[in-house]
C-alpha cells in the first residue's frame, strides 16, 4: 500500500532526530550520574536523608520515603503519598543521590501546593496508559481497512495515541519546576557547598534533556502517523 519512504523511509524520517537526541540525552544521564554518583557531599546525607529534610522543611512529615528496587527508579507518589527511591539514592551520600532526591521531594511539594501541571498530568495517566498502546493498534487496523469506516478507525486511533503527545508536553514544565526546586533548596539549605552546585546541576540537567526528547519522540511519532493517514486519504 505504501512505498518504502512513506512507510519506514518516512518513520526514520520523522523518529531519527528525536531517537539520536534521545540516545544523547541517556548517554548523559548515565555519565553524569556515573560521575557524581562517585563524588560524596561534604556533608554527607544519603539521598533518603536529603529527601526527608527538604519535605520536612516544607510541612510535608506526613509523606514518606522508602526504597524501591530498580536502577534510576526514583518517583513520587502522588496517590499515596510517598517518595520513593532507588537503592543507589536512597542510601548513598553522594552529590548525585542528593539531586535526584530534592528532585523527587520537589514533585511532593508540587502536589501539596496543587502544582495545576503536576494536576493535569496525573489526571491524564489513565488516558495515555490506553492511548499509548491502544492508539497505535486502533490506527494500524484502520490504515489497512477500506474505504471511509477504515479512515474513521485510523483518526480514532490517532486521536488517542495524541493523548501521549500531550502528556509528553505537560512533563516538561513538571519536571523543569521540580528541577528549579530542588536546586534552589539544596544551594539554600546548607545541605550542599557552593562548589558542589555543578554536579547537581549536571545530573538533574542531563535528566531534563530526557523530557524534552521524549515530547518530541511523540510528537514526531503523531506527525508520522497523520502522514502516513493523510497519504492514505490522497490515494
Amino acid at each position: 500500500m505504501f512505498s518504502f519512504l512513506g512507510g519506514y523511509g518516512l518513520y526514520l524520517l520523522f523518529s531519527l532526530p528525536a531517537l539520536l537526541l534521545g540516545f544523547w540525552a541517556q548517554f548523559k544521564v548515565k555519565g553524569a550520574f556515573d560521575r557524581y554518583s562517585r563524588q560524596r557531599s561534604y556533608v554527607g546525607l544519603t539521598g533518603a536523608e536529603v529527601a526527608r529534610r527538604m519535605l520536612d522543611s516544607s510541612g510535608l512529615r506526613s509523606v514518606r520515603v522508602e526504597q524501591v528496587s530498580g536502577f534510576l527508579s526514583d518517583h513520587y507518589d502522588p496517590a499515596h503519598k510517598v517518595l520513593r527511591l532507588s537503592p543507589n539514592v536512597y542510601g548513598s551520600p553522594s552529590l548525585a543521590a542528593a539531586g535526584i532526591a530534592a528532585h523527587e521531594a520537589g514533585h511532593a511539594i508540587q502536589d501539596a501546593e496543587n502544582y495545576v501541571p503536576l494536576r493535569f498530568r496525573t489526571a491524564m495517566v489513565p488516558a495515555v496508559q490506553i492511548g499509548s498502546w491502544v492508539g497505535p493498534i486502533i490506527f494500524m487496523v484502520g490504515l489497512f481497512l477500506a474505504g471511509t469506516i477504515g479512515t474513521q478507525i485510523a483518526w480514532a486511533g490517532l486521536l488517542l495515541f495524541a493523548a501521549t503527545a500531550l502528556f509528553a508536553f505537560i512533563t516538561l514544565p513538571v519536571e523543569f519546576d521540580a528541577t528549579r526546586r530542588a536546586k534552589a533548596w539544596l544551594t539554600t539549605s546548607g545541605v550542599i557547598y557552593q562548589q558542589e552546585s555543578k554536579g547537581i546541576n549536571a545530573v538533574l540537567d542531563a535528566a531534563a534533556l530526557t523530557y524534552v526528547a521524549a515530547a518530541i519522540q511523540a510528537v514526531s511519532t503523531l506527525l508520522y502517523y497523520a502522514f502516513l493517514l493523510m497519504g492514505r486519504d490522497r490515494e
